[in-house]
């Protein structure tokens, strides 16, 4: 009954629901004249005939001629009788039976249902609405940041300009406001002034046009923005972006990183302060054929070897995993550390090949840029014309063809990466480049995260997806730190010390036992202790840098926070 009178309360604050409101009235007061005039006739024609009825008998009779039913026990005897009884039918097919259905649901169902939707999309958040982030465009990047923020608990709110597709996306369980992006009431109703942050994912153009509304309605909010064009990024910052990120060159350096086939020294993936998070390849150096206990990383150079990475599965450490030819180690260290580990395995260069990309779109170029930068040779593969420059290591071609392939060093080559923005061609190509190179290292992009285990099944050693780098990159904006993904579904992310784990050390905490997550570092009064010892005692004002599966960091969150 609440629901209804809410509803009823929605219909009627309207303008133009109340207009139609007022004619349905006008069309039910013309019909009930119509049917009190007939039933007068209808009492005048049957003393005319000598029949004698009561005036309800005659709207009993008038109701159900009109509405078609003709029971037949009333009836007329004379000609002029039933001529008004088919009078009577036929204005009652055309009011009753036409007229009234369309009017209802014109005027009355029709608004009825539309305030239904919009309460499902409503157009404003409540007043006290805060810290909360508004979102742009519903795409993978917005899709995977809203997955992330929901694990999180924080509030978020998809601002969407097409109604219908509003209320799809609420039927799929995104918190969805409805409005125009351009409209600065828009913003108001979303309280812009108490949000966190505001993240628009859609066309440069479109971008710099939400920017600069937001930023006229608020001038210290957060505003997140991707760009396609590296031209698009001054003005975007012009139209009031705080932060604008280029995913087809952030993707690119990525993937960059991970193309390890030409040499066994570390390759740094990300950076906490001290703390280094790295991967090397173990193909042709001592490590190949020993256990991690045997290996003596940890006794030898201080190295807290936290996984092992072999052909799209993470494999956590244990003191009997054995190190194979096709194992990735990841590695956390200091910078010492590493280098020391540099310094043992630098002898070991496993190939001088130039390493093969296949798209030279945004990502891929962003990745060749990256060899630029590191010294690395590289033979760029594409068939758009317009993306080759006079430059030797560009190929015009399809990566289908073998002879193209060829050209570019397949049959050498220590690593292809697989770039282009077709997920299905992605898939197709890893599969053809393991076909014909058992043991080239794979490195793919996938455009959506359901493909990523596709990809793995396929056979590529590495795959990131576009949506979950975006995500992860405006998370980092959100929290001030940084998460770095070693893999799809694998992250180093850092916390606040729970309040459950303060004052115990890290063995009695057992947040590898419950979570699954391993403890990389612990910050403390300014100071980092890179791999602590499992007797070292948490402090009330530290923070945690951890390293785990997507569950496995849900798991941590579920168990320990408050």
């Amino acid at each position: 009954m609440k629901f209804f009178s809410s509803q009823l309360t929605q219909i009627i604050s309207s303008r133009d629901a109340r207009y139609n409101i007022k004619r349905l009235a006008r069309f039910l007061a013309f019909l009930f004249v119509i049917i009190s005039a007939y039933t007068v006739i209808f009492h005048y024609i049957m003393e005319y005939e000598g029949q004698q009825f009561s005036w309800i008998t005659g709207f009993y009779w008038t109701l159900t001629v009109m509405t078609t039913l003709g029971f037949g026990d009333i009836t007329f005897t004379s000609d002029l009788g039933r001529a008004f009884s088919v009078i009577v039918l036929l204005s009652g097919m055309v009011s009753l039976l036409i007229l009234l259905p369309f009017t209802f649901i014109q005027f009355f169902y029709a608004p009825w249902l539309e305030a239904q939707s919009k309460a499902r999309a409503p157009r404003q958040l409540p007043e006290d609405t805060r810290d909360h982030i508004i979102i742009t465009h519903f795409n993978p990047i917005s899709r995977a940041l809203m997955e992330k923020l929901e694990q999180y608990h924080y509030e978020y709110v998809l601002l969407e300009g097409d109604l219908g597709q509003a209320l799809e996306y609420h039927d799929q369980g995104y918190h969805v406001v409805y409005g125009e992006l351009d409209d600065p009431e828009t913003y108001r109703n979303l309280r812009i002034g108490q949000a966190a942050m505001v993240v628009t994912l859609g066309s440069d153009m479109v971008n710099s046009n939400v920017s600069n509304t937001v930023r006229e309605m608020d001038e210290d909010v957060t505003i997140v923005a991707t760009a396609n064009s590296a031209d698009s990024i001054d003005l975007l910052k012009l139209a009031g972006c705080s932060h604008v990120i280029r995913m087809g060159e952030m993707m690119g350096r990525s993937l960059s990183r991970r193309t390890i086939g030409q040499d066994s020294r570390v390759h740094v993936l990300g950076r906490f302060d001290r703390l280094v998070i790295a991967e090397a390849m173990a193909y042709q150096t001592p490590l190949v054929g020993k256990t991690l206990k045997e290996s003596q990383l940890r006794e030898k150079m201080g190295i807290n070897l936290v996984g092992i990475w072999e052909r799209g599965q993470f494999i956590k450490p244990h003191p009997d995993l054995a190190i194979k030819n096709e194992s990735v180690l990841i590695m956390a260290g200091s910078t010492d550390q590493l280098r020391s580990y540099d310094e043992f395995m630098a002898i070991y260069r496993v190939s001088d090949e130039p390493v093969i990309i296949v798209g030279a779109g945004r990502v891929g170029r962003g990745i060749a840029e990256a060899f630029d930068e590191r010294g690395l040779d590289y033979r760029i593969i594409d068939k758009d014309p317009a993306r080759m420059k006079e430059d030797e290591r560009y190929i015009l071609g399809s990566a289908e063809d073998f002879s193209v392939l060829k050209k570019a060093g397949i049959e050498q080559a220590p690593c292809i990466l697989v770039t282009t923005h077709d997920d299905d061609m992605n898939i197709y190509l890893t599969i053809y480049a393991r076909k014909l190179r058992p043991n080239i290292q794979i490195i793919s992009r996938s455009t959506l995260q359901r493909n990523v285990s596709t990809l793995h099944r396929a056979g590529a050693d590495f795959v990131l997806s576009y949506a979950t780098m975006g995500a992860n990159a405006i998370f980092n904006i959100l929290e001030r730190n940084d998460i770095v993904i070693i893999a799809e579904g694998l992250n180093v992310f850092t916390v606040k010390t729970p309040a459950r784990l303060v004052g115990k050390t890290l063995i009695d905490s057992q947040v590898r036992q419950k979570t699954g997550c391993n403890v990389l570092s612990i910050r403390e009064n300014d100071q980092q202790i890179v791999n602590p010892e499992p007797g070292f005692r948490i402090s009330e004002e530290s923070e945690l840098v951890l390293i785990g599966t997507n569950e496995d960091e849900m798991r941590f969150m579920d168990e320990f926070r408050e």
